[in-house]
């Protein structure tokens, strides 16, 4: 009986068509962040290509890779980035970023905050 309550609640959330594990995506040319020093309020967006880093203050930046659904960079782009502290090997933050869901992975920083706001394109 529950299973097939369960089995009848996805049919109705999810329709009867089938579900699409993965999205099909376009790799962009690289990416723009925002960057937030907390500490003085200013605001920098930042155009990095893939592989390419950029210094921000205490922060440097390294973009790996940036991909969007096809047809649509600037909706749910996401970047995969390393940020490190000036003289520190080891990153504060390494992973994915999501263009609109910033705080599904954030930089815990105490400082700057960063985040992607869309991938370039040729």
């Amino acid at each position: 009986m529950r299973l097939r309550a369960l089995i009848t609640a996805l049919v109705v959330a999810f329709g009867s068509g089938p579900l699409s594990a993965q999205e099909t995506v376009n790799p962009g040319t690289g990416a723009v962040l925002r960057v937030l020093d907390k500490l003085n309020a200013k605001v920098s967006d930042v155009t990095l290509a893939n592989g390419q880093s950029a210094q921000q203050g205490l922060i440097e930046i390294v973009l790996g890779e940036c991909r969007y659904p096809v047809g649509n960079p600037a909706g749910d782009a996401y970047a995969f980035i390393t940020i490190r502290e000036a003289g520190i090997a080891q990153p504060v933050y390494r992973g994915w970023m999501v263009a609109s869901s910033p705080a599904l992975n954030p930089l815990d920083h105490s400082r700057y905050d960063v985040w992607v706001m869309r991938c370039t394109t040729s």
